[in-house]
């Protein structure tokens, strides 16, 4: 697993394998852990940062726990649909929050269970549930349970970290994200947050 103690030894052996990743320590340190709880709120937090900034995301997210008050299954599915778009959640968001929430609440998705589980037993887990895909299972993975060889190829912050980085024409596939990736075994969670802080840092 990948704590804030052993994070940077872990940055330290990446770097002296490949150039690229020790130029982004160079640049910026360490890069944080971006760590976040288990459970719900995750989830929820993680459906609103599909395909939207980081910024507007959190600021729906915060809205909802002033909302709540208590962010739990019970309370999401409390509050209508209008509530929820004023909130900032789409329809197709709405959705798949109260899929989520009705999941664990009936035990289709066990959260105690997911950390005691090997890595594709987790997405096999968080992906039965509709609106939570590879990308939400790999980023639950990688920064709730903390495991070190997690690499979500789906992300386009990481597509553009490695696009310029690599100085490649156009944004490389999932594929190729998955190819690239292979020489950052088995830290590649590891390789993804130095990318993350990257990309973060130079725009």
């Amino acid at each position: 697993m990948i704590t804030a103690e052993n994070l940077p030894q872990f940055v330290e052996e990446l770097s002296s394998r490949d150039s690229r990743l020790r130029e982004i320590n160079s640049r910026f340190g360490t890069p944080p852990l971006w760590k976040r709880d288990e459970g719900f709120q995750t989830f929820i937090h993680l459906i609103l940062e599909q395909q939207v900034s980081l910024a507007s995301a959190l600021a729906a997210f915060n809205k909802l726990n002033a909302a709540t008050g208590t962010l739990t299954p019970d309370s999401f599915l409390k509050l209508n649909d209008d509530e929820l778009k004023t909130i900032g959640f789409s329809r197709q968001k709405t959705e798949y929050g109260r899929h989520v929430a009705r999941a664990i609440i009936d035990g289709t998705l066990d959260v105690d269970a997911l950390r005691e589980f090997d890595d594709e037993q987790v997405r096999t887990n968080i992906t039965r549930v509709k609106g939570l895909g590879p990308w939400t299972s790999d980023i639950y993975l990688l920064m709730v349970l903390g495991r070190p060889d997690v690499w979500p190829s789906g992300d386009l912050a990481l597509a553009v970290a490695v696009k310029e980085l690599f100085e490649l024409d156009s944004r490389p596939s999932r594929d190729e994200l998955e190819n690239i990736s292979e020489a950052w075994k088995p830290y590649r969670a590891v390789a993804a947050r130095l990318l993350w802080h990257y990309y973060l840092s130079t725009r």
